[in-house]
């Protein structure tokens, strides 16, 4: 259903992006009074009561004061910091058809680490297999790294390239946004 894959863009009362989540998340901050409406969608949401727009961006009506927090270690997070890239090969690829590889094995005491685990295609993944890169030819486009909070943001400015009416909300200040608000 589009309400569970639609994502929305979620800015903090001072117009900042916080966030993302589903349109039914967002619906229902929106429903409880919690959020606003800022761009929405030409679909509508229909209900027995109720014929809304589907929310692109909402903004929350309270300020939420963001504790700092580490970046989740999570498949996700690793294949945004490496770009949707192979880091073997470079090439890109949808999320599916992706893998995590371990640099160094955990059969021979690798962890499970943002210093240990990258993207790898599922060609280079079987190529690497349990060898340790010196010992195969094989070298790493980058070196994988802890992402930083700033890293972060940007990989999510990232994804709002594709999304068109985020991009005021996250502050892209090429020409074809400044047209935009012109």
């Amino acid at each position: 259903m589009v309400l569970y894959q639609h994502r929305v863009l979620v800015l903090n009362s001072s117009y900042e992006a916080i966030n993302i989540c589903t349109a039914r998340r967002a619906l229902l901050m929106m429903l409880a009074e919690k959020a606003d409406l800022i761009e929405s969608s030409p679909a509508r949401v229909h209900s027995e009561t109720l014929n809304i727009p589907l929310p692109e961006v909402i903004r929350l009506k309270r300020y939420v004061r963001l504790p700092h927090r580490p970046i989740p270690f999570c498949r996700k997070n690793i294949m945004l910091r490496d770009g949707f890239r192979c880091q073997y090969c470079g090439s890109s690829f949808k999320p599916e058809e992706l893998t995590l590889d371990h640099v160094i094995p955990v059969s021979r005491g690798g962890a499970d680490s943002w210093n240990n685990v990258v993207t790898a295609c599922k060609k280079c993944n079987h190529k690497k297999g349990n060898h340790l890169l010196e010992h195969i030819g094989m070298h790493l486009l980058n070196p994988p790294k802890r992402p930083t909070l700033p890293t972060y943001i940007h990989l999510v400015r990232l994804m709002g390239e594709r999304r068109e009416v985020w991009r005021k909300y996250l502050y892209f200040d090429d020409d074809e946004s400044m047209k935009a608000t012109v």
